[in-house]
């Protein structure tokens, strides 16, 4: 906000209309700039993503896949729990294996190794004294250039293999916001990158040399808005932002105060350095 009112006095936004573009809660990530630009019709050109990047520029990040494993069984008493069918159990076989399947994920040179975690499960039951009859384990994939979210369900679908008390699906998310407001979005996110040669990726570093000198490109492990900006509108984009996004959203969270003021500065320069760069290219 203050690098735009910068620019702004300075006179460093001809050319361009620019927003601050921020959203409350982050349980689906791009799910906010995509009901921005599909309800209100505001479809940027460009766009960089505040969160922390040690003030370096970076140009990417792996994407994402939501899913949930059900399993069915028996409810039945604890005493007698041979009339039951557990559905804890039944789970059991498939979390060890996606615990060691790491190795046959994707890679890619830039965005890194493909990854898959079992983070959360719930269960079904009477009472802590009866043998559950269901329980959901969820599973957050980080998926690479080369991955798909299909493909990436069908190997979960062998690893459970042909049984009609198991299913996997991708989960959907249709929660409504504060306001009452449904934009139901599957849970996929895309990976995105873009190559040092890209016109965004030159001008956020030429921006940053001027004021500071050299600085390297780079990628966030985590997730951002860039999944919709980049990876389903295709609009170029690269992030930029003091802080180290192992601290984000921890209770360690912390940001050093000289880095926010010289965002600021970069926040400023930034649009007039994209200008510059743009019509270079197009002499």
């Amino acid at each position: 906000v203050y690098g735009l009112a910068l620019a702004r006095q300075l006179g460093l936004l001809e050319g361009f209309t620019a927003y601050y573009f921020g959203n409350m809660e982050e349980w689906n990530d791009g799910q906010a700039p995509h009901a921005f630009v599909q309800t209100e019709g505001i479809k940027p050109d460009f766009v960089v993503i505040g969160e922390p990047t040690m003030m370096q520029i970076y140009r990417g990040h792996k994407g994402r896949v939501e899913f949930k494993i059900v399993a069915k069984g028996k409810s039945a008493h604890a005493a007698s729990n041979y009339l039951g069918d557990n559905a804890i159990y039944k789970l059991l076989p498939i979390i060890e294996r996606i615990s060691h399947i790491e190795p046959e994920l994707g890679d890619h040179d830039f965005l890194g190794q493909g990854r898959i975690t079992v983070t959360d499960m719930d269960v079904k039951t009477p009472s802590i004294n009866a043998v559950p009859d269901e329980a959901t384990i969820y599973v957050d994939r980080r998926i690479t250039f080369g991955e798909d979210p299909e493909s990436e369900l069908q190997r979960l679908r062998d690893i459970i293999g042909h049984r009609d008390d198991i299913r996997a699906e991708i989960l959907v998310y249709d929660e409504p916001s504060y306001t009452g407001f449904i934009f139901p979005l599957d849970k996929i996110y895309p990976a995105w990158a873009y190559e040092e040669d890209e016109p965004i990726v030159q001008a956020g570093c030429a921006a940053a040399e001027v004021l500071y000198g050299p600085v390297d490109t780079g990628k966030w492990d985590f997730s951002t808005n860039g999944i919709y900006w980049a990876g389903k509108a295709g609009i170029p984009s690269i992030g930029f932002a003091p802080g180290n996004e192992i601290h984000a959203h921890t209770v360690l969270d912390q940001v050093p105060l000289d880095d926010v003021v010289r965002s600021t500065e970069w926040y400023a320069l930034f649009p007039a350095i994209l200008r510059q760069t743009l019509e270079n290219g197009a002499k």
